[in-house]
């Protein structure tokens, strides 16, 4: 059977646009997203704005809606993040010929450079900024981040597929489960949970100088603060990501304190990223967009690769390298 986004050509697109009562100028320009299809498109007014049509069947209406409501309380409270379109009738989850979809106002920018402490140091406040609004309350339709249980599904996920050979199953159990074993099944404590972004790489923030935009909410779960800030620690040695984790701190404390206890949690947050990113694409492979994108994905030597990467993960466990 043909993938539901398959359906979503050009004109289908622009259909789903202009019911909400827009004129489009021009085809909407595919953006690099996967998990959901994003689109960049100009009103007959030249405005630009993101077009985002959900993946079928992932979330529900109700964690849609949570996100596009910790989003405009973002926004309200003077956040940098990119603002949600509502129509007429105040409504921000939109549906057209089967599908459901949200506008958001384009965001200009690039990517921060992460080896510029001033750009670290704005980067911190963007995310302090976000973190001291995203404090007060709890999401309750959105998930929560339980490295042990996403960790558990994300391996068996690999396990039951049909990518690795008798020899690599063998090589990826053993360390599937050393890594599980690793993981406690209560990582953290219960106060060290609150909402963030939880997906905030480059990709996800746009700016320019020394103004960061965070963009891209659809992963926002309830998890630790330093889920938001450890994939911007891309230093090679003790100095540069020491200097990193410095600049990243003082721009964040000052809109609300980082709790040091969380640094240590880093690996474990890492190990959780390396095992569920080859899941994701093992589950998505049924959508065409990913054996294009991901083609060596079916080659024996990234499989060879990856478990090579998670032995080095589980060394990092034993001796987590960031503490404060």
């Amino acid at each position: 059977m043909a993938h539901p986004f398959e359906q979503l050509d050009p004109a289908r697109i622009v259909a789903a646009i202009e019911a909400q009562g827009f004129y489009t100028e021009g085809e909407p320009f595919a953006l690099n997203s996967y998990e959901n299809r994003v689109f960049l498109w100009r009103d007959d007014q030249n405005q630009r704005f993101i077009v985002k049509f959900y993946r079928p069947d992932r979330l529900g209406d109700a964690a849609i809606l949570e996100e596009h409501a910790f989003v405009d309380e973002l926004y309200a409270a003077g956040c940098p993040v990119n603002r949600l379109w509502r129509n007429d009738l105040g409504e921000s989850l939109l549906h057209h010929d089967g599908f459901r979809l949200a506008i958001f106002y384009f965001v200009p920018g690039q990517a921060p450079e992460l080896d510029n402490p001033e750009h670290l140091f704005a980067l911190g406040g963007a995310i302090g900024q976000m973190h001291a609004i995203a404090r007060q309350k709890p999401f309750m339709h959105r998930s929560i981040l339980k490295p042990h249980a996403i960790a558990l599904e994300s391996l068996e996920s690999i396990r039951a597929s049909q990518w690795l050979n008798a020899r690599q199953r063998r090589a990826h159990e053993q360390i599937s489960q050393a890594l599980l074993d690793m993981l406690p099944e209560k990582a953290w404590p219960d106060d060290a949970f609150q909402r963030v972004h939880g997906d905030c790489h480059l990709g996800n923030i746009l700016g320019r100088g020394d103004s960061f935009t965070l963009v891209d909410f659809d992963d926002c779960v309830m998890a630790p603060a330093v889920q938001d800030l450890w994939m911007l620690l891309t230093g090679e040695d003790e100095p540069a990501w020491q200097g990193q984790l410095a600049e990243l701190i003082e721009g964040y404390e000052e809109h609300c304190p980082l709790d040091r206890r969380q640094l240590g949690w880093i690996e474990q947050l890492r190990t959780l990223r390396l095992v569920r990113y080859s899941a994701w694409l093992v589950e998505r492979w049924s959508d065409p967009a990913f054996p294009r994108a991901f083609p060596w994905l079916a080659s024996e030597n990234y499989w060879d690769q990856h478990i090579r990467t998670l032995e080095q993960q589980r060394v990092a466990l034993s001796s987590p390298r960031w503490l404060a």
